[in-house]
């Protein structure tokens, strides 16, 4: 009886204690996450190019399409950086949404100045454990457009990625096995 109640503890204690790291590590990515996207927002609003430099992976664009002749047009970052007022700007940043899996992450933020604001979709990539921002596609709008669209929900799948009950998946054109973004 006691060698039974002795099993049946510890392993209710490991049970425990394994979940508490897994929610301990989930956390701390969370916090890597969000770690990546502050320090590109406040090192715009601050001026650290520092910030920036830990935010941007060195080879980063900055992506947008030119007002003027509907052109699209590619920042290195090394120019953004370069180009950010040594005060920084005076600006309210708010992050709008985020997600992540695997290496992969998007984060929607916005950046609110007096009569306008740049909203960002920025996409990171986890570089062993940091986390850099890979591309910043922005948008200029005004300050009372709203973003549109779907939000990270509870992980069900659109309506043209849903399976079809009894039907069995196809062999034909399955894509490769290699970590070739196909």
């Amino acid at each position: 009886m006691f060698i039974m109640k002795t099993k049946q503890i510890l392993l209710y204690l490991f049970f425990a204690l394994t979940g508490f790291t897994f929610s301990v590590n989930a956390q701390s990515e969370d916090d890597n996450v969000k770690a990546c996207i502050n320090n590109y927002l406040e090192g715009v609003t601050k001026g650290d190019t520092s910030r920036l430099n830990k935010a941007f992976h060195p080879t980063a664009m900055l992506r947008s399409i030119n007002s003027v002749n509907g052109r699209l047009y590619d920042i290195p970052v090394r120019n953004f950086i370069a180009k950010t007022p040594a005060g920084g700007v005076q600006a309210t940043t708010k992050i709008v949404s985020y997600a992540y899996i695997g290496i992969s992450a998007l984060a929607t933020v916005e950046l609110q100045f007096a009569d306008f604001k740049y909203v960002d979709l920025l996409s990171m990539l986890k570089f062993g454990n940091e986390w850099r921002i890979v591309t910043r596609v922005f948008s200029k709008a005004d300050l009372g457009d709203n973003i549109k669209g779907v939000g990270v929900g509870n992980g069900a799948a659109t309506a043209s990625a849903q399976k079809t009950p009894g039907k069995k998946p196809s062999s034909a054109n399955v894509k490769p096995k290699s970590d070739d973004g196909w």
